[in-house]
């Protein structure tokens, strides 16, 4: 047997290599998830340490049925590697043809990434593109958490202490709470909302969707509610101590939504938190900083920007994060399994999650960033 080992005849070597990213204890599946792989009659490769910052031990990995190996070079052998942040540089080295990937790629916003997956030929499957009946099933776990974090980051950074104008979210006694305007109320976006509002301050949410407005406003998770016109929340975010910011398009950049102009018209001291910014940021003045360095002065604005907020909560992120990749890496498998089988197959529970292919970006979103990437020719229209 090779030092990376063997899988049965129906199955495959799966890796989980240790996260790279600042930061990053996150790991993307956590012993019973391995248990449950290796019962279906896969091999689960884990890199020693890969769930110690989330508070799994190497001898939990062993005991579900993984083997340990000590160099990522070993793990990335494997046919199928799941992680949780997109590669860093020094991973590009593993790609091949021949391996598929299954992790959170934000593509839109990687063009470096991007370039080495279609030249390398792997197979890459993105968690954040990947849709069902409810939405998007991967990502809504860590918006989940990303969205609770940011009220805990927001109150924080508007204390003198880190940077921020001295306000206290719920206010005191005739002195009004902060104002907070949230862009976007989906997961993430709500989550924050619900959070804010129960620190005391009055939250303002915006988005596209009036639907969404009027449920959100009928159920108390935001005080006020605003349609997404440019000439409308531009007076919202000059009055505000605080801006969330969590639009969203899968897979595409996200929109621009809140002008450099109108970041300059808040109030010094005055907090911006940017939970877009994985796909490129909905704030025009944001800018990817990492959980090591998390923040930085624009027009007398605190931004925070970090692309791996759940990454400083590991331990709920990874067994959130783990409950929903696992019934889905099955398939991925399965699939992949089929594939070599010489019957080629995608499940219909992994539709939108494929974005890189032998070369080619196969998402549309994806593709429409890149024009200069070979891609799949989309649909024709009946």
């Amino acid at each position: 047997m090779s030092a990376a080992g063997t899988a049965s005849a129906s199955g495959l070597r799966i890796g989980v290599p240790c996260e790279t990213k600042d930061r990053e204890r996150r790991v993307a599946l956590t012993p019973a998830a391995v248990h449950a792989m290796s019962t279906a009659g896969h091999q689960v490769l884990v890199q020693a340490g890969a769930g110690l910052g989330a508070g799994f031990a190497d001898a939990e990995f062993a005991a579900a049925g993984a083997q340990l190996l000590a160099d990522a070079e070993q793990v990335w052998a494997a046919d199928l590697v799941v992680k949780v942040k997109e590669p860093q540089p020094a991973e590009y080295g593993f790609f091949r043809p021949g391996l598929t990937l299954f992790a959170y790629l934000h593509l839109a916003a990687e063009p470096e990434l991007t370039a080495a997956l279609a030249a390398s030929g792997i197979r890459a499957y993105a968690f954040e593109t990947l849709t069902d009946r409810n939405g998007l099933p991967l990502l809504a776990p860590m918006s989940e958490i990303a969205g609770r974090a940011a009220a805990i980051v927001g109150a924080a950074q508007l204390s003198t202490a880190a940077g921020g104008s001295g306000t206290l979210m719920g206010g005191a006694a005739g002195v009004p709470p902060a104002k907070v305007v949230v862009i976007g109320l989906g997961v993430a976006g709500t989550m924050a909302a619900r959070g804010l509002r129960g620190l005391g301050a009055h939250v303002t949410g915006v988005d596209v969707d009036l639907h969404r407005l009027y449920e959100h406003h009928l159920d108390g998770t935001v005080d006020a509610t605003q349609s997404s016109e440019a000439a409308l929340i531009g007076g919202h975010v000059r009055d505000a101590d605080l801006v969330i910011g969590a639009a969203l398009v899968p897979g595409a950049r996200a929109p621009v939504v809140v002008s450099e102009e109108q970041v300059a018209s808040m109030r010094p001291g005055s907090v911006v938190v940017d939970l877009a910014i994985d796909q490129g940021g909905c704030v025009a003045t944001a800018r990817p900083t990492s959980l090591s360095d998390p923040t930085y002065l624009e027009h007398g604005v605190v931004h925070y920007c970090v692309t791996n907020v759940p990454g400083q909560f590991p331990r709920t992120a990874s067994a959130a994060l783990s409950a929903a990749v696992a019934p889905k890496l099955a398939l991925l498998a399965a699939d992949v399994v089929a594939g070599r089988a010489g019957t080629p197959h995608e499940h219909p529970a992994l539709v939108g999650a494929r974005n890189v292919d032998a070369g080619v970006i196969v998402h549309d979103a994806v593709a429409e960033v890149f024009p200069d990437l070979p891609a799949q020719p989309a649909p024709v229209p009946a």
